[in-house]
């Protein structure tokens, strides 16, 4: 990338593949928020203040049933954890920039923002904060404009799940699997499909020792060390 791309516009532009999929799945959240009987502003602080489907969509789950406080806390806290994976993965390109510039990186980072920068990282071995702010805020401020539409169109859908709505996040970890695959070079494809396929086994057998978010946690930590390992071979 060169310093003509390190503009926010650029970020902005980069996020535009997800950006279908973040509107689908924040109005598919705030859909089954109204159906776990949240209110418009609370299902708004959420996507302000925690940022990540998956645990939102978890948290409504475990709200519904009246799991405790703590346990939701917990829960999302252990869901989240591998944002700390993702931060890492791309922190190297970001070190010239202060403490504070990074905690606002890998403070919006997500698993499709993080997909989109890897993707664009392995075609030109770098990042740049404008770039990094204009992909994070767009799909933050997306996310948040997407949950507030759902909000309001859930009063007219109580039972989303017979639109197949609780099924739009794991559709869009699908297709951005796809995406991110398709924009590697060639020589690695290979490479990430055996990964997938490891990781598919390793997550399995831990299905058996781990509840399943904890299997998530450990698999990816194990199959991620795999990666890199075989990778620098």
């Amino acid at each position: 990338m060169n310093s003509a791309q390190d503009t926010f516009k650029s970020g902005t532009i980069a996020s535009f593949p997800t950006l279908f999929g973040y509107m689908s799945i924040g109005i598919a959240f705030g859909v089954v928020g109204v159906a776990s009987n949240l209110s418009v502003l609370e299902i708004t602080l959420l996507s302000i203040l925690i940022y990540a489907g998956a645990a939102q969509f978890i948290f409504c789950g475990l709200y519904l049933v009246g799991t405790p406080m703590s346990v939701i806390i917990f829960t999302t806290f252990i869901v989240n954890l591998r944002h700390f994976l993702m931060a890492l993965a791309i922190a190297p390109s970001f070190t010239k920039y202060s403490v504070l510039r990074n905690i606002g990186f890998g403070t919006l980072l997500t698993d499709e923002s993080f997909g989109v920068a890897i993707a664009e990282k392995a075609k030109s071995n770098t990042l740049h904060g404008k770039w990094m702010d204009g992909l994070n805020v767009t799909a933050y401020l997306a996310w948040i404009a997407a949950s507030i539409i759902g909000a309001f169109v859930g009063n007219w859908i109580p039972s989303p799940e017979k639109f197949g709505l609780d099924f739009a996040l794991s559709a869009m970890f699908i297709a951005l699997l796809v995406l991110t695959i398709s924009a590697s070079p060639k020589s690695k494809i290979m490479h990430y499909l055996k990964l997938i396929g490891v990781m598919v086994f390793v997550i399995y057998g831990l299905l058996y020792i781990f509840p399943s978010h904890l299997a998530v946690i450990v698999s990816t930590l194990i199959v991620a060390t795999i990666g890199v390992v075989t990778e620098r071979k």
